[in-house]
């Protein structure tokens, strides 16, 4: 983080700065920043179209900025050397868990650390059913294909998969999407316990009003091409930015604050 803030820059996994992203013509995002501290889990939310997954894309390098810097650990996403340390540092669940529908849980797991590691394949066995463990998932899910498995546990499975190589940075694309409110708290809890038992810096994208008030350190809010704003939910609740008074301030807003509150 900058230094007016005092946090040292090693505090900082993910640094954006001037970013600029588009589509021929139509600009998606326009010298737009944002630092993500270490240990933090971090809400970004946004309307629709506004550039929240191109800009999650663009700091996993799926997608190279038109302008601007994207960092992650202290190293640029375009630097082919840097790729294979970056992507051993990070975990990833899109959504519906993106698992490979031919594998088992199991073998979804072992994937990435049949890939990265040179481990014998008994322990890459163990390792994997103590990941499918942590994600709350039971032991016989391991057996199981995503088809087999109910929205809410392919997401675990997902995440499961995630954290295989024990990731310092785990990112999320609206993990609680299509979930049932029980479901959707559930995962909210896995996603704190995970954070806070394993050390990992959150990055979320989500929509989800009760999951930023229940777990979120802070909120980066994309509007106007840039980040409109980042801070705790409670202060951007005073902010006068149209977008971020509709969302937090409307029927929605004011119940799941009630919520937290209650």
């Amino acid at each position: 983080m900058s230094a007016q803030l005092g946090i040292r820059a090693d505090d900082v996994p993910i640094r954006v700065e001037g970013l600029r992203t588009a589509f021929g013509e139509k600009v998606i995002h326009e010298d737009l920043s944002l630092e993500v501290r270490r240990g933090e889990i971090l809400g970004v939310v946004g309307g629709s179209g506004a550039g929240k997954s191109v800009l999650l894309d663009t700091i996993l390098g799926l997608r190279l900025p038109d302008g601007g810097s994207v960092e992650i650990f202290g190293r640029d996403i375009r630097d082919p050397q840097a790729q294979a340390d970056i992507e051993r540092r990070i975990g990833v669940m899109f959504q519906q868990g993106a698992l490979f529908s031919f594998l088992t849980v199991q073998e979804n797991v072992e994937a990435p650390l049949l890939e990265h590691t040179k481990l014998a394949p008994d322990y890459v066995h163990d390792l994997a059913r103590l990941k499918i463990k942590l994600s709350g998932l039971p032991d016989e899910a391991g057996a199981l294909k995503p088809a087999e498995l109910s929205g809410g546990m392919r997401k675990r499975a997902g995440v499961a998969r995630a954290i295989a190589l024990d990731p310092e940075i785990l990112f999320l694309d609206e993990p609680t999407s299509g979930l049932d409110p029980i479901a959707a708290g559930e995962f909210d809890d896995l996603v704190k316990t995970l954070r806070d038992a394993l050390g990992l810096t959150v990055f979320m994208i989500t929509h989800d009003l009760d999951t930023l008030y229940a777990i979120c350190d802070r909120v980066a809010v994309v509007a106007d091409r840039k980040i409109a704003a980042v801070a705790p939910i409670h202060e951007l609740e005073g902010s006068d930015h149209p977008w971020i008074r509709s969302y937090l301030l409307g029927p929605r807003g004011r119940a799941a604050k009630k919520e937290k509150e209650s």
